[in-house]
């Protein structure tokens, strides 16, 4: 009984939140087109698991009493409201399966119009697939061997949907086909929109209406895309982090609410609304074939972020996903479960108790596990493969270190703006902290916020992870290093054996020389 309130917001059943309770009243107009309540347990078992079956689908949809007849055949493909934009955005042989349909219409482009009245019948229909009860029973059905596995699942308090909320928590350890598939069926449906989150709405609705939150979106009638609200209490966040006292400060409860979100998006890039609709375009660029779930489209798009053809609207929803990475590690799905033993090994977690800043957590784990590679102790190799992803991505971008942002904003826009990709900002810096451009030192505060960062991504241990470093001196690795296996921590000595020699070129010593002077100062 205890999931919603011990993880919030964990997805909870809206039969429990007043604002959904008040939701559930038909829209006006609509008369009798309201979703009748879905009425047997089997057809509503073979309409969920089995989206394909159209008898199944639309025997679902049954009411009872007296409306029975009209009802076993109702179809949201074929209510006024919604026939032309089905019509126009489905594929035909999806109109008689009203889940299909439901999929069809919320996962379409935010540019793309769906009319205000179909919007807010789709909103009382996923309405009723979430609130129903009967969807509790189908849970503990489907799910029977997972609720042995899941004793914490199965000792949650029935009817209040706790249940659901403990499922889908634990979705990613689910091996049982048909549970994993009805608690996939029932996030998509849920994510769609923000309000249908245990408690979101009532933790998050200050900090909403006073960033203002709620009025980029078209107006409470577009109730079918909902992800600008959540992604707009995201950049908040992010400029907390990065302006402190200057920034609006969010409520802890809303800051664990929009954390928590993030974290339970982390596998499937569809569930986060706002960067799904921002980047289809870029995924079908550049990570068509990349399977989705398990972070995967998320890490495909990361390693494109800063290619030319990437749209800017996508790069900025990917940028902002990192930020939150780098304050919360969780909200990278590879990274978590790669490292998840390893970082239990070793102590790595934060203590909870210290004041340690939020920002600071992705960094300290690196660190953490650092310390363990390079005391010699054993750190598995998937893990190691995350940390080499992740330390080259804050040396990539310099702006997922809120300490950067924060304390080097003056050197950056006096000596280093406009070159932000590929690492050249951060470099820049290091050439004003080490005296390059004769215009003064940088501030100690800034000095201290590069100098921990270096340390967090340590690119002394592999020269790959400083992608300027690496194009600057590919050259002179192919000819005086070519003897040292990729990735050795020796290829940066053969490079500053090779300093002043005829192999070096300028570019190079110039990159080895501002990392280096960083390295150097850090006696570890």
């Amino acid at each position: 009984m205890a999931a919603c309130r011990r993880v919030q917001p964990l997805l909870l059943l809206m039969s429990v939140c007043l604002l959904a309770v008040q939701s559930l009243k038909p829209p006006p107009g609509f008369g009798n087109v309201h979703p009748p309540a879905l009425a047997k347990h089997q057809q509503l078992k073979a309409a969920i698991l089995n989206p394909g079956n159209n008898a199944a689908a639309a025997a679902a949809a049954a009411s009872s009493g007296s409306q029975t007849r009209r009802s076993s055949s109702w179809k949201l493909a074929e209510e006024q409201a919604c026939r032309d934009d089905v019509t126009r955005l489905c594929a035909k042989h999806t109109w008689t399966n009203n889940l299909s349909v439901l999929e069809c219409l919320q996962d379409k482009k935010e540019d793309t119009e769906i009319a205000s009245d179909c919007n807010h019948l789709l909103w009382n229909y996923k309405l009723n697939l979430t609130t129903d009860p009967k969807f509790e029973s189908v849970a503990l059905e489907v799910c029977t061997s997972t609720m042995l596995e899941l004793k914490e699942c199965a000792d949650e308090e029935r009817g209040k949907g706790y249940l659901m909320s403990c499922l889908v928590d634990h979705r990613a350890n689910i091996t049982e086909r048909q549970c994993h598939q009805y608690i996939t069926k029932m996030t998509s449906i849920v994510f769609s929109d923000y309000r249908l989150i245990c408690g979101f709405m009532d933790k998050c609705r200050e900090d909403i209406n006073t960033l203002q939150c709620g009025s980029i979106s078209v107006g409470e009638k577009d109730l079918h895309s909902q992800g600008d609200v959540i992604a707009c209490l995201e950049r908040a966040l992010v400029r907390e982090a990065e302006q402190q006292d200057k920034a609006h400060q969010i409520k802890d409860q809303c800051k664990k609410s929009i954390m928590r979100v993030a974290e339970l998006s982390a596998d499937d890039f569809h569930l986060d609304r706002y960067l799904y609709f921002s980047c289809r375009d870029d995924r079908e660029r550049f990570c068509e074939n990349t399977q989705v779930g398990e972070g995967r489209v998320y890490k495909c798009l990361f390693n494109h972020k800063f290619e030319e053809a990437m749209s800017e609207k996508c790069r900025n929803a990917l940028t902002t996903r990192q930020k939150l990475i780098a304050q919360d590690y969780k909200v990278s799905y590879s990274l978590a479960k790669a490292c998840k033993a390893d970082l239990r090994k070793y102590r790595c977690n934060p203590d909870t108790s210290m004041p340690r800043a939020r920002e600071a957590r992705l960094s300290y784990l690196l660190l953490c596990l650092e310390s363990a590679v390079h005391r010699g102790r054993t750190v598995s190799g998937d893990c190691q493969a995350e940390m080499l992803d992740y330390r080259r991505m804050l040396m990539e971008d310099f702006s997922l270190s809120p300490e950067i942002v924060l304390h080097c904003r003056g050197e950056i826009e006096a000596h280093c703006s406009g070159l932000h990709r590929k690492g050249r900002t951060l470099h820049c810096l290091m050439r004003v902290a080490r005296g390059d451009t004769g215009k003064g030192a940088v501030d100690n505060l800034c000095q201290t916020a590069l100098q921990t960062l270096i340390q967090s991504a340590d690119p002394g241990a592999d020269y790959r992870i400083d992608r300027a470093l690496n194009e600057a001196c590919e050259s002179v690795i192919q000819t005086a290093c070519k003897h040292i296996r990729n990735g050795d921590p020796m290829i940066l000595s053969c490079l500053m054996e090779h300093l002043y020699t005829e192999k070096m070129v300028q570019d190079c010593e110039h990159r080895l020389l501002e990392l280096q002077y960083f390295i150097s100062r850090d006696w570890k």
